[in-house]
């Protein structure tokens, strides 16, 4: 017998099984996905560990996955695959190759046999066809969230209502909370709870950040505004360590690599936040290299829970979507601080021009840093927050 248990990469929030996509006594082959589990900020199928046949499930869907723990079990032998097969015959011909071979796997597409059974109960619950559903999951299949997804919509054309059919629980203008919304409420309110938040606001002139941006295009790098934040939040770090800890009961213990998390929206399912590991140590280039990937997998639901693990703080880049100003929430217990840009726009400030004042304009945004007020104090907030804004109006130009 083969375990199959839930990953140790795994973020400190709660995971439960999502869905089964393989039932007792089916035939599995290894690697391929085997059960979804689904936390607050990606939904990740957990691979099948051997060739074999699933003999047991020990935690079905709904169930809390904590790390480590025992999802199912897998017969591995040689008489279970051939009874699997027996039993089976059509499936086998058309979807599995023989035990211990490679064989091709099934076609891409939305056929009734590639959909688990939590996909299967929903789209009869909702009178709905998984023909029309667009999947999302490996290979083109319909997952849980998919269904969820449609049902929100309204834009899947039903089939006929079955009779055992229950009748649709929203109208037209609402939007059911998946798990992830209910984890990031969850999340939030916890967050307000347990940490004492003060927020400190400074504002940041970019003109020089703008000038090194459009040189290093006219070479053909194109970096983003966020690859200069995350570089220079990495190395205001030095002005106030304690920014990169976190609460202990006993101690402010310092993070001794700064893993810097990005908030990235994703529209109507929230956001996730993808991290940018040893930002310290990192050029600008490769901070705007590895952002360009991670915002590419997050926004393509390709993030691996070691993607959004591990971050030792966060910035919500919330400017990019039109906000001025905003103070975002510590959400993660294992962090001290969140730092929240607001929208870059030209606006008229008073600058000391030759020994006079004058009026210019500039590309201006607020900065906010909110800290947990039992580890960082103002002193250290507003030391951090001005070595920051130093950093990115004396960028130096290449």
């Amino acid at each position: 017998m083969i375990e199959v248990r839930v990953p140790d990469e795994q973020e400190g929030t709660k995971a439960v099984v999502r869905a089964w996509l393989r039932q007792v006594g089916d035939l599995v082959f290894e690697n391929e996905p085997l059960v979804e589990l689904e936390t607050d900020k990606v939904t990740q199928e957990v691979p099948a560990p051997a060739a074999g046949v699933l003999s047991e499930i020990v935690l079905d869907t709904d169930a809390e996955a904590v790390p480590g723990a025992l999802l199912g079990r897998i017969d591995s032998s040689s008489r279970a695959k051939a009874g699997a097969q027996e039993a089976k015959p059509s499936t086998v011909a058309t979807n599995e190759a023989p035990a211990g071979a490679p064989g091709p796997r099934p076609a891409p597409g939305n056929g009734e046999s590639r959909l688990s059974p939590s996909v299967r109960r929903a789209c009869a619950q909702h009178g709905i066809d998984p023909a029309r559903i667009h999947g999302t999951g490996r290979n083109g299949r319909v997952t849980r969230e998919d269904v969820d997804r449609a049902v929100a919509s309204a834009t899947v054309v039903a089939v006929g209502e079955p009779a055992t059919a229950q009748p649709r629980q929203f109208s037209a203008h609402d939007i059911p909370h998946d798990r992830m919304r209910r984890a990031i409420a969850e999340n939030m309110l916890r967050a307000v709870s347990d940490q004492p938040h003060v927020t400190a606001l400074f504002e940041a002139d970019f003109s020089a950040v703008a000038a090194h941006k459009a040189a290093l295009a006219a070479r053909g790098v194109k970096l983003s505004y966020t690859a200069y934040i995350v570089k220079a939040a990495a190395e205001a770090m030095a002005a106030a360590p304690a920014i990169n800890g976190r609460w202990e009961e006993d101690r402010i213990a310092i993070s001794p690599t700064i893993d810097i998390g990005v908030g990235t929206a994703l529209g109507e399912k929230g956001l996730v936040v993808p991290v940018v590991k040893d930002a310290g140590s990192l050029t600008l280039e490769q901070i705007g290299e590895r952002l360009d990937d991670l915002t590419r997998r997050a926004r393509d639901g390709q993030l691996t829970p070691k993607d959004v693990s591990g971050g030792s703080f966060t910035i919500s880049n919330h400017g990019v979507s039109g906000s001025l100003l905003a103070a975002p929430i510590i959400l993660h217990q294992g962090q001290a601080a969140i730092l929240g840009v607001g929208k870059l726009e030209k606006r008229v400030v008073v600058r000391e021009l030759d020994g006079e004042d004058a009026m210019v304009i500039l590309p201006m945004a607020y900065v906010t840093l909110t800290i947990d007020h039992r580890v960082v104090d103002g002193h250290q907030t507003n030391a951090w927050l001005a070595r920051f804004v130093d950093l990115l109006e004396n960028w130096q130009q290449p």
